[in-house]
């Protein structure tokens, strides 16, 4: 089991350069995702919050709760490094069925915004955080 957490949590980009480079993509990618998606969350826009699809039909509150979840919490985690490849996956859910089912007969110039954002957190997903993140410098030794 501990060997498993430590896959998770151990990601190292193979020079300073590219762990430097990886923390510069998370962080902004991060400050993004929260800065154009996290604060509508909190916005009022004619006296009403904004409307987030279902195309899976769950519960309006679970699904309002994933996707506020996936654009508010998830860039601060993602941005500290913290259970990043775990942390993603709710964000990578609501992006890639924005593009699939949301946006699926939309035009390109629509649709690559979650486009963009699946492939960016996929990467991320697959590569992890790099060396510099909360998951390797503190709790990559705790296992």
């Amino acid at each position: 089991m501990n060997e498993i957490i430590r896959h998770l949590l151990y990601s190292d980009a193979g020079s300073a350069l590219n762990n430097y480079a990886l923390l510069a993509f998370r962080v902004l990618l991060a400050f993004e995702l929260f800065r154009v998606h996290g604060m509508k969350k909190f916005r009022l826009q004619n006296g009403q919050k904004e409307h987030v699809p279902n195309p899976l039909h769950l519960p309006d509150k679970l699904n309002g709760l994933v996707a506020t979840f996936a654009d508010t919490v998830v860039p601060f985690l993602m941005a500290l490094g913290l259970f990043t490849r775990l942390a993603i996956l709710p964000t990578i859910s609501v992006t890639a069925i924005g593009y699939f089912f949301v946006h699926r007969k939309d035009s390109p110039k629509v649709r690559d915004v979650p486009y963009m954002y699946t492939l960016s957190l996929l990467l991320l997903l697959i590569l992890g955080p790099g060396n510099y993140s909360i998951d390797v410098q503190f709790l990559y030794h705790l296992f």
